[in-house]
């Protein structure tokens, strides 16, 4: 993770290797995770029901924080956040409420990228070209 101020303006984060956006849908539940494929390492989880609106996320750090941090390219949002023990991990599983209509995830959807922030910590989440087509189906569907 590079530390930034957030807000701070920055050039287009590049693709990590083995880490991707991947979607899926269960009936009226979509699920936008970035992670690692068929593992438990997950950075950062979107939920909604189809159509709602309304976003379910959900991140995994080190310690307790009473807010979820994201930003995409400059467009910065602040969640409350609740947190408890993650239970398959060390650390926390930390969760919070938004909507789909929220500038910062407008900016997701068309950059293809977003950052969490952990404290000072930034890590930009950031799709290979061929899953960027599934960050737009999400929100399409999710209203």
């Amino acid at each position: 993770m590079a530390s930034l101020s957030p807000g701070a303006p920055a050039s287009a984060p590049l693709p990590v290797a083995n880490h991707d956006w991947f979607f899926d849908r269960d009936r009226q539940e979509l699920t936008l995770a970035y992670g690692i494929a068929n593992s438990d390492d997950l950075k950062l989880q979107l939920v909604c029901q189809s159509g709602s609106g309304a976003l379910e996320l959900a991140a995994v750090f080190d310690r307790p924080s009473r807010v979820l941090l994201l930003e995409s390219g400059g467009d910065t949002e602040r969640y409350p956040a609740r947190s408890e023990p993650a239970g398959i991990h060390e650390g926390q599983y930390v969760t919070a409420n938004a909507k789909t209509k929220d500038p910062v995830f407008q900016r997701f959807r068309s950059l293809g990228w977003i950052a969490l922030w952990e404290g000072e910590n930034r890590e930009p989440l950031v799709a290979h070209p061929a899953s960027q087509p599934n960050i737009e189906r999400f929100f399409a569907a999710c209203g």
